[in-house]
């Protein structure tokens, strides 16, 4: 007699089962499917059937995995991963620079970047369906390693295992001050003389405010200035030209921001300027990883009119 063949679970099932393991709750968890709350514990309770095991604690307030849920969860996410994994690798064998690109961009270079990038994909790639996130580098990375984003936008060096860094530019940091102050316009400025300014920075979270720290930590000041913050490079240049002290800008943003106001001045560090690298950042090993290159380097030509040092 042949073999009796074991039935499978179908991908369904396990889009249901792993957003319940999620959210442990039924109707995040059917909102975040787009399904109904009776549709997803059948499809629940059916994959139960299918494995011969009991995955979900069911009470009336709330849901629990089972400790063969809490198993099983992993390989079931693993399973939809390799699933999308497989559908992403078609899509890009299929047409390149077509389908969906989800890009993650950080606040200190979205406004300024970002005009030049959309141009490029409009004009080269215009098959393509560019979505953009723009979130600190933080949840970035965390939507990169999880599938949510494709691709980010950010300050390097990330050193963040599994995930390939494809620099772009470097760019120096210039000082803004109001007007009247010693430094405001000056070119030459050693960067010990950040030891006595009051800096002011952007807050917690964001990856500028540690640059600017690490400058001035190697420019021989220990303490953190931390007395005034914004939330955004717009608010941090208002609070300069209100007379609450100076900040770091980098070279990108210079144009955009202290067009703001006419009650600025800015001022450029002797060589070597303090400086950031921003890069692209992909998974090691993306399906589209021939094409994340051949946009780095589409970018490299477009981002050359900017105050950068193309790499």
């Amino acid at each position: 007699m042949p073999p009796v063949r074991k039935r499978q679970p179908s991908l369904p099932q396990l889009r249901a089962f792993a957003a319940v393991a999620e959210h442990l709750h039924f109707r995040d968890a059917a909102a975040a499917l787009g399904m109904s709350q009776p549709a997803l514990s059948g499809a629940v309770s059916a994959l139960e059937e299918t494995l011969g095991v009991t995955l979900l604690e069911r009470t009336t307030r709330k849901v629990l995995l089972s400790p063969a849920g809490e198993r099983l969860a992993v390989r079931a996410r693993a399973v939809l991963d390799e699933v999308g994994a497989l559908m992403e690798e078609a899509e890009a064998v299929r047409a390149p620079f077509t389908g969906v690109l989800r890009l993650g961009v950080i606040p200190t270079v979205a406004p300024y970047l970002l005009p030049t990038v959309l141009r490029l994909v409009h004009d080269r790639y215009p098959a393509l369906d560019l979505q953009v996130h723009e979130e600190q580098t933080s949840n970035l990375l965390a939507g990169l390693t999880t599938g949510r984003l494709d691709l980010l936008l950010l300050a390097v060096p990330l050193g963040v295992p599994g995930v390939v860094e494809l620099p772009l530019f470097d760019e120096d940091f210039v000082l803004v001050t109001p007007l009247g102050h010693r430094l405001g316009g000056r070119e030459g400025i050693a960067r010990e003389a950040l030891r006595e300014l009051n800096l002011l920075l952007l807050d917690e979270g964001h990856c500028l405010r540690d640059q600017a720290l690490d400058i001035c930590r190697e420019a021989g000041r220990a303490d953190a200035p931390v007395t005034t913050t914004a939330a955004g490079l717009s608010t941090l240049v208002q609070l300069v030209a209100g007379g609450l002290g100076v900040t770091l800008l980098p070279r990108t943003a210079v144009r955009v921001e202290t067009a703001r106001s006419s009650q600025l001045l800015t001022g450029f560090f002797a060589e070597p300027a303090p400086t950031r690298r921003i890069a692209l950042a992909m998974r090691g090993g993306a399906a589209r990883a021939g094409e994340y290159g051949e946009l780095a380097s589409a970018l490299r030509d477009a981002l050359k009119p900017l105050p950068v040092r193309v790499l």
